[in-house]
């Protein structure tokens, strides 16, 4: 098989962007948390994406948001499996990892993926991580939700992408708790602040997406004119 079966399964299974990546592009990801140290039998790693509604961003209310983050990590999941099912079919062995679920890393004190996917849609030229440590598409900017999947098959692997973040530093400047002010996100102050439980609506909710809604990138590069319409476009 090619990278253009892959790719084709795929978006037939409903992914919205599709590239590959070899094992040796994760070299400088943590110990514990490359690829061959997932499953030594990988050779190559398949990231996906889904479209994040970009409506959500403009709703008063944080519900909207919420639920369709919430809905697109089983989709994610799903099509991950469905993947490995066909692959599998067609002879080739692969493994899919969770859209949403992270394990403690006591080396580096922070929550990880057993495989970072904004990591995996980077090498995989999906797009680049951008300052507020989103991952940021010339298709959808970072109005996507990551899936992927490790394959027993050497694939050809797609070109990287340029930065697409210029490093403005408005993501930083709109976080309200300054968990963008170091070199890399102060993950638990961010959490800590965006994601819980919401009293007044007795609710579990995502109640910030500053960040993402500053971006002049947060459509992507392709969408509108320059990058001021693109970030006026950005704040709806």
């Amino acid at each position: 098989m090619d990278s253009r079966e892959i790719k084709k399964i795929c978006f037939s299974l409903g992914a919205e962007l599709c590239g590959v990546a070899g094992v040796d592009r994760f070299s400088g990801a943590p110990e514990g948390y490359r690829p061959l140290d997932v499953w030594p039998e990988c050779r190559s790693v398949v990231s996906f994406a889904c479209r994040l509604p970009a409506g959500t961003l403009a709703c008063q209310s944080p519900i909207p948001y919420t639920r369709v983050r919430n809905s697109l990590t089983p989709k994610l999941d799903a099509i991950a499996l469905d993947f490995c099912i066909e692959m599998e079919r067609r002879g080739v062995p692969c493994v899919p990892i969770p859209t949403n679920e992270s394990q403690w890393d006591a080396a580096t004190g922070r929550w990880r993926s057993i495989v970072s996917l904004k990591h995996a849609a980077q090498a995989a030229g999906l797009g680049t991580i951008g300052r507020h440590s989103l991952l940021i598409t010339p298709e959808l900017g970072s109005m996507v939700w990551l899936g992927a999947v490790l394959c027993g098959a050497e694939l050809e692997p797609d070109a990287l992408q340029p930065p697409l973040c210029d490093g403005c530093g408005r993501c930083a400047a709109a976080c309200p708790v300054h968990a963008l002010d170091g070199a890399e996100l102060a993950q638990q102050a961010c959490w800590d602040h965006a994601f819980g439980d919401d009293p007044e609506r007795r609710t579990w909710c995502i109640s910030c997406h500053a960040c993402r809604d500053v971006c002049p990138y947060c459509l992507g590069s392709q969408n509108g004119g320059n990058k001021e319409e693109r970030y006026a476009a950005s704040r709806i």
